[in-house]
């Protein structure tokens, strides 16, 4: 798979919905992680990403505006020991709970499926990585309707083991912006990844469109020490 810039394929999507991001940086030394939301709804825009222990959650910005909270308020990032989960709902949790009993993340999520919320249908993205001794993998998840139809629940798991200094994969929730919106497509997206926290953060949110886009997080673990550098920009700051 020919590797993308993630700016060029930012700038030409006007809402790629929720995104995730796993990589190594360009030096080999720290893994990096992202997770953005955007929003075409009054109710989708108002929100913010806060810090919850290890991990984030989203909350209302004005709780007078929060209209229904369902699948938009949620964990997005929990970590357990040496394993950071990164997804865009409340599977999150029940990858944890799953992966705290022994399950694998696929097994974690079998009892999950894209969210109800047709006739969009959105799937469930999902991303894992594995730090031990200095090494690195990641997987990432997309469970997904057949073509809208909610009769059927595809379910893709695409793993890499040490992954490549430099390089990354993206997958986000949307093709691209229309009614009904249509899930991901293919393979999670071979990007780069920049060399630090700062470049990561800015080639993301610089890049989101701006009517659309709400929050980011991003992440980088240093793969020897485990010491973590961690940033959060919201659009209602």
């Amino acid at each position: 798979m020919q590797k993308i810039s993630l700016k060029d394929d930012l700038q030409q999507n006007t809402y790629p919905g929720r995104g995730i991001v796993l990589g190594k940086t360009p030096d080999g030394r720290k893994a990096a992680a992202a997770y953005f939301i955007m929003g075409r709804s009054e109710n989708s825009r108002n929100r913010i990403f806060v810090t919850d222990g290890q991990g984030i959650r989203t909350q209302a910005y004005d709780p007078s505006k929060l209209t229904d909270p369902s699948l938009i308020i949620y964990a997005p990032v929990r970590v357990l020991g040496n394993k950071t989960i990164v997804t865009n709902g409340d599977q999150t949790d029940t990858i944890y709970a799953g992966m705290d009993r022994q399950l694998t993340f696929e097994q974690a999520l079998r009892s999950r499926e894209f969210e109800p919320d047709g006739p969009n249908f959105t799937p469930r993205i999902s991303g894992i990585q594995h730090i031990e001794n200095g090494k690195f993998n990641y997987a990432l998840s997309i469970l997904k309707s057949s073509d809208g139809n909610p009769q059927s629940c595809h379910r893709y798991t695409f793993a890499y083991e040490n992954p490549l200094a430099g390089e990354g994969h993206f997958i986000h929730t949307y093709m691209h912006d229309g009614d009904p919106l249509p899930s991901f497509e293919g393979e999670p997206k071979r990007v780069e990844i920049p060399d630090s926290l700062d470049a990561l953060t800015a080639l993301l949110w610089d890049n989101l469109n701006p009517d659309n886009k709400v929050s980011l997080f991003v992440r980088m673990i240093d793969l020897a020490s485990g010491e973590t550098e961690t940033r959060i920009v919201n659009k209602h700051a």
